[in-house]
């Protein structure tokens, strides 16, 4: 899976999770607003039908007031209600039934029958019958308080000292001929009704707030249900890297402890995956290093035993010698010692530094026929017994240009033509094959050869093979694994064979032609070899 996918994958789950979101608080909001709704309906008319309960003789003419369709004292055998309706009713409560656009409220009259009050627009229709019941009661009690009287019926109930407080010019008109004027600002704000009592008292009725759809409580548990599912994702996601991470916490402490083949698991989500094989590179290529620098300690410790003993030896032949002639041999053996010394060491840091993270590779354009034709004209007056010639094809010529480093690539060939020279009988032979997309050279010798057996460890480090590499044929048995090194870090692979023309070994490398951009600009490879 690529990267793209993978957060393609993320996003498309986040829709749905925000889709699922939306459709459950949507549901929720219907509900709650479904039940606040009905408790609305039940609580708001309840002052008015509850004084119109304890008085029934008000009923006739507080209905005269009013639509007579709206308001009506019913038998209680005329009422069809459910059982449990019925009993909410026989315990004083106020039932709001919906039946089309009407809403009915039904109040129990005592020793009477079923208070019913149809109603399109319930809050106004209620708050226009709690005004007209305050008007009912102020002529049936002149002199009467009214703001006492609005108290019983729910209502907040003020005189007026001018009638220009009134809501506009048209206002007083009305009331003079006896009605009610009814002014709501906005559907969200609060009602106020203005009427004459018996006494020419004008009075303004302020009317509980109407029902609104979005409430504090109702955005709270909208902001609950957000926070339950986001906390739930969060934690669903950052589980996963928790247990990935303690996975890796737990590696890491068992690779301090010594375990360096400790790895970790690379199932899971794409990220997870990446994540725990990058760690898992990581671990091998410690795990390689250390390896390489145990070899590399025994290998120099070792390979510095013989020429430190030799030195010690000419340096206590020094010591007693008398002989000039004998002093001047045992110098030049000294010289040479510490000569083989220095080599030894060149060795062992170019060795080191291609292992241990790798060189920073100076890529450039070179014509690699060339680099060929000098290693061997090079080695060739170094081994003027043996036949060192090359066999590049005019098409490989054409094809002769790739990107390289050109210290290492020449290093990694002057190592495979000098090991062939050394274990050539008379002929070493460089055959190259070059095309547009891949550089392969193949250096054979008519030696020994190297056993088939022997093919997987000739390019370890320090490693020398029964008669094909013996101490007198010089080496540190570094040189293949520079070469091994050099072709990794061009992204290419040394290989061993037998060759048909001549009969020895054959060494291969092969490279792609091209190099990535950031090998051009001097960065390394940071992946171990597989």
């Amino acid at each position: 899976m690529s990267l793209g996918r993978y957060y393609l994958r993320v996003y498309g789950a986040l829709i749905l999770v925000a889709l699922g979101v939306t459709l459950v608080g949507a549901a929720l909001v219907v509900t709650i607003n479904g039940v606040r709704e009905q408790a609305f309906l039940e609580h708001h008319p309840r002052p008015v039908l509850d004084w119109l309960a304890q008085h029934p003789r008000s009923v006739d003419p507080v209905n005269a007031r009013v639509d007579s369709s709206r308001l009506r004292l019913l038998p209680r055998q005329a009422v069809s209600l459910n059982d449990v309706a019925r009993e909410r009713l026989e315990y004083g409560q106020v039932l709001a039934q919906r039946r089309g656009d009407a809403v009915y409220f039904y109040r129990l009259a005592p020793d009477a029958g079923v208070l019913e009050l149809r109603a399109e627009d319930p809050y106004r229709h209620v708050a226009e019958l709690a005004a007209r019941t305050l008007v009912h009661v102020a002529e049936r009690s002149r002199g009467s308080d009214p703001a006492a009287m609005g108290a019983a019926l729910g209502v907040h109930a003020t005189p007026l000292e001018t009638p220009e407080q009134l809501p506009g010019p048209a206002a007083l008109g009305r009331i003079a001929n006896g009605g009610i004027v009814y002014h709501q600002p906005s559907p969200r704000e609060p009602a106020h009704s203005y009427a004459a009592l018996g006494d020419g008292t004008l009075v303004s009725i302020a009317h509980p707030s109407p029902f609104r759809y979005w409430s504090w409580p109702l955005a709270l548990v909208l902001a609950g249900l957000v926070a339950a599912v986001l906390g739930a994702v969060v934690y669903y996601l950052l589980a996963g890297l928790h247990r990935r991470l303690r996975g890796i916490e737990g590696a890491v402490s068992r690779i301090a402890r010594g375990e360096l083949d400790a790895r970790v698991s690379e199932e899971g989500d794409y990220m997870g995956r990446r994540l725990a094989g990058a760690f898992n590179r990581m671990a091998e290529h410690i795990q390689r290093l250390v390896s390489v620098q145990s070899e590399m300690i025994h290998g120099v410790s070792h390979e510095l035993r013989t020429p430190v003993a030799r030195i010690r030896f000419g340096v206590q032949m020094i010591e007693d010698c008398e002989d000039p002639e004998m002093l001047r041999s045992q110098l030049g053996a000294i010289d040479g010692d510490i000569q083989e010394l220095d080599e030894l060491i060149d060795e062992i840091l170019t060795y080191a530094r291609l292992e241990q993270g790798g060189p920073i590779m100076a890529v450039q354009r070179l014509d690699i026929a060339d680099i060929v034709d000098q290693v061997i004209e090079e080695q060739q007056s170094i081994h003027p017994e043996l036949r060192v010639e090359s066999d590049i094809p005019e098409d490989s010529r054409t094809h002769a240009e790739a990107d390289a480093e050109p210290r290492y690539i020449h290093r990694a060939i002057q190592n495979l033509v000098g090991n062939a020279a050394r274990y050539a009988s008379e002929r070493v032979l460089v055959a190259c094959h070059f095309d547009d997309q891949t550089m392969r050279i193949d250096v054979q010798d008519d030696g020994k050869g190297i056993p088939e057996e022997d093919w997987d460890k000739v390019f370890t480090a320090f490693a020398r093979l029964d008669d094909s590499r013996t101490r007198s044929s010089g080496g540190y048995g570094l040189g293949l694994s520079i070469v091994r090194r050099i072709l990794y870090w061009h992204g290419g692979q040394a290989f061993v064979g037998r060759s048909e023309t001549l009969g020895g070994a054959c060494f291969t490398l092969v490279w792609p032609r091209h190099q990535p951009r950031d090998q051009h600009e001097g960065s390394a490879r940071t992946e171990d070899p597989s």
